[in-house]
C-alpha cells in the first residue's frame, strides 16, 4: 500500500509541475502574444479531480485522514483496536458510496454524451472515467484494509491492529520527517 501511495503521490506531483507549467505558458501567452491555448482551466479541474480522488488513497496509507485522536491513546488496547476497525470499515463504506454515487455521474455523461462547455469540447466520460477509476481504486483499496482490519479484530489480535491502523502520533510523524530528511 506504501508504494501505490507513494507512486499516486509521484505522479499527482509531476501533473500539477506540468499544469503549472501550462498555466504559467498559458500566461505569457496572454499577456506578451494577446492569444491563447484555452483550456488551461479545464485541464486543471480534470488534474485536480484526478488528483482528489487518488489522494483518499494516499491519505489512508499514511493513516492521515482525520480521526480524533484526543482520548484515542488513553483507552484501553482493546477500545483502541474497536475505534480503529471501525474507522477502517466505516473508509471502506465510504469507498462503496462513492462507487455508488460516481455511477449515477458517469452514466447521465453516457446517456447525455455530455461535453464540456469550453473551446476543447471535451467529452466528459474521458475524464469523468478517470475519476471514477481512482474511486474505484480507493474502494478495492479500503476493503483490503477493511478486510485485515476485520481479520485481527475478529482473532484477537489487538496489539497488532493497533500498529497498522492506530492514528498516526505526533512522535511518529516527527520521526518519519526525520527519516526523510536524512535520505535526502
Amino acid at each position: 500500500m506504501d508504494r501505490l501511495a507513494t507512486w499516486i503521490s509521484r505522479l499527482f506531483g509531476w501533473a500539477l509541475l506540468f499544469l503549472s507549467a501550462f498555466v504559467a505558458l498559458e500566461t505569457v501567452l496572454r499577456k506578451v502574444f494577446n492569444t491563447s491555448l484555452q483550456g488551461a482551466d479545464e485541464l486543471g479541474g480534470y488534474v485536480l479531480a484526478l488528483g482528489a480522488a487518488l489522494s483518499f488513497i494516499v491519505a489512508m496509507a499514511d493513516r492521515a485522514h482525520i480521526r480524533i485522536d484526543v482520548l484515542h491513546a488513553r483507552f484501553p488496547l482493546k477500545v483502541q483496536a474497536a475505534l480503529d476497525w471501525l474507522s477502517v470499515l466505516s473508509l471502506g463504506i465510504l469507498g462503496l458510496f462513492f462507487l455508488y454515487v460516481g455511477w449515477f455521474v458517469i452514466a447521465d455523461t453516457l446517456d447525455y454524451g455530455s461535453t464540456a462547455a469550453t473551446p476543447w469540447r471535451t467529452p466528459l466520460i474521458w475524464p469523468q472515467s478517470a475519476w471514477y477509476a481512482g474511486l474505484a481504486v480507493f474502494a478495492l483499496c479500503s476493503f483490503v484494509l477493511a478486510g485485515r482490519a476485520t481479520r485481527l479484530f475478529l482473532t484477537g489480535r489487538h496489539a497488532q491492529l493497533a500498529a497498522e491502523f492506530n492514528p498516526t502520533s505526533a512522535e511518529e510523524e516527527l520521526s518519519e520527517e526525520l527519516r526523510q530528511l536524512q535520505d535526502r
